[in-house]
């Protein structure tokens, strides 16, 4: 199994919700192996082009999401089924922020993804 990072938005995280999978692109991070610290610098770094991708939503759509996964091969798509967790801001980004100056993101099971989108 390999644990792939997601760069995702609430609207993305609605569609995996919706149809029980997310389509994955170039952006997809690996850890360089399972130590805690690479684990969180893959989280960051998926964290961070998640807010490139934030930042292009209206209002109320606008916050980083990180959908984590657990995969035997990348084909293009992570089922719901091989996520394990989801980490997303508790609130909006403001504009122009800064992704250094951001909080850490909040951890959310699998089963909370419908509060978390609500």
């Amino acid at each position: 199994m390999t644990r792939v990072y997601v760069p995702a938005t609430l609207p993305l995280l609605a569609a995996l919700d919706r149809d029980g999978s997310l389509r994955v692109g170039d952006d997809v991070v690996l850890a360089a192996d399972d130590s805690e610290d690479a684990e969180y610098d893959a989280l960051t770094t998926a964290a961070e082009t998640a807010a490139t991708l934030a930042q292009e939503l209206e209002a109320g759509e606008r916050r980083r999401v990180v959908v984590v996964a657990e995969v035997t091969d990348l084909t293009g798509s992570v089922a719901l089924s091989d996520v394990v967790a989801v980490h997303a801001d508790v609130v909006d980004l403001p504009d122009g922020a800064d992704p250094d100056d951001l909080e850490d993101l909040g951890w959310y099971a699998t089963q909370e993804i419908p509060e978390l989108l609500g």
